[in-house]
């Protein structure tokens, strides 16, 4: 059940990022924040579509795509850069398994992992808008000129529920995923008819975050999964959530200069750590034995934990 936290009297205000934002400068700004956290496009492709998706023929041709809402500026940002964690993994095979089954990452989970870190680990971190919100604020004076990176960088993190899965919080996130992961288990276990499906969905959301979708759209039919069909998927991202916050915090203890560049917006050093730790592997490991392999230990809900406790006891004064 949604649980709303009294202890804190912090109110985020997020308006900033419901305003009109031109689609055509939108499209500039992705390309300018893909390449900030190292997405090659020389060997790579910005595209639109409904629901975002990265797809890789090759180490060197790994394509993202994304969407565009002229009154909301979080899905092209966060798709664009969430799409870029996946491709830049597959940028990063090793070219000596090129062409053979092993150049493509181990996992749906480990791949969403590198997607989650790049959206939100580094993405929704206050060194990134510290750096790279006058580039967006200069597109956009309109909308942003009397706000500060730190407005943005708070908006962006407010916690708070919603309809769509690739639009919530960090913290929200994990029960649109446990959500569907039990709708599908009822529905291939007998338990629920697909017709039932959508009245299943509502009960559920108001279960656990308190709202009830006004429309199908914006509940059980906004995510292309089932459909495709992908059922056994969506647990994925929330494992990936998991190694994300534990490779980071490996990351930064094994070489403290990725802290120090992403407090300055810089993804250089991270980069080249994953490169070397995990993307060059492709699949030659299975998760499990890469997690212990580049961490020391298992997967472990801890990681994530001591992340999400940090940053947001910080934004909301816990």
């Amino acid at each position: 059940m949604w649980i709303r936290d009294s202890r804190s009297a912090v109110q985020i205000d997020d308006s900033i990022l419901h305003q009109p934002y031109d689609i055509e400068k939108q499209k500039e700004y992705a390309r300018y924040a893909a390449t900030a956290i190292g997405y090659d496009f020389e060997r790579g492709h910005l595209g639109t579509v409904v629901h975002p998706f990265a797809t890789s023929f090759s180490r060197n041709d790994a394509r993202i795509t994304t969407r565009w809402y002229p009154d909301f500026i979080n899905p092209s940002l966060f798709g664009t850069l969430h799409e870029c964690g996946h491709a830049m993994y597959e940028q990063g095979t090793g070219a000596e398994l090129a062409r053979t089954p092993l150049a493509r990452g181990t996992s749906s989970g480990i791949h969403e992992s590198q997607s989650r870190m790049m959206e939100n680990l580094v993405g929704r971190s206050r060194g990134f808008w510290q750096a790279h919100f006058p580039a967006l604020q200069a597109l956009f004076p309109e909308a942003l000129g009397d706000s500060t990176a730190d407005d943005f960088y708070r908006a962006i993190n407010k916690t708070q529920p919603s309809f769509i899965r690739v639009e919530a919080d960090e913290l929200t996130y994990n029960f649109h995923i446990i959500l569907r992961f039990e709708l599908e288990q009822a529905m291939l276990n007998g338990d629920l008819a697909v017709a039932d499906l959508p009245a299943a969905w509502n009960d559920k959301m108001q279960a656990m975050l308190g709202v009830t979708p006004p429309n199908d759209s914006q509940g059980c039919l906004q995510d292309v999964h089932w459909t495709r069909p992908g059922f056994g998927y969506f647990p994925t991202y929330a494992l990936g959530n998991l190694y994300a916050a534990q490779f980071m915090e490996t990351a930064v203890a094994q070489n403290p200069a990725i802290d120090d560049e992403l407090a300055q917006g810089q993804t250089t050093a991270l980069l080249a750590w994953l490169r070397q730790n995990i993307h060059r592997h492709g699949r030659k490991f299975t998760p499990g034995e890469l997690v212990q392999r580049v961490t020391g230990q298992p997967l472990s809900h801890a990681a994530f934990m001591r992340y999400a406790t940090a940053k947001f006891g910080e934004l909301y004064d816990l």
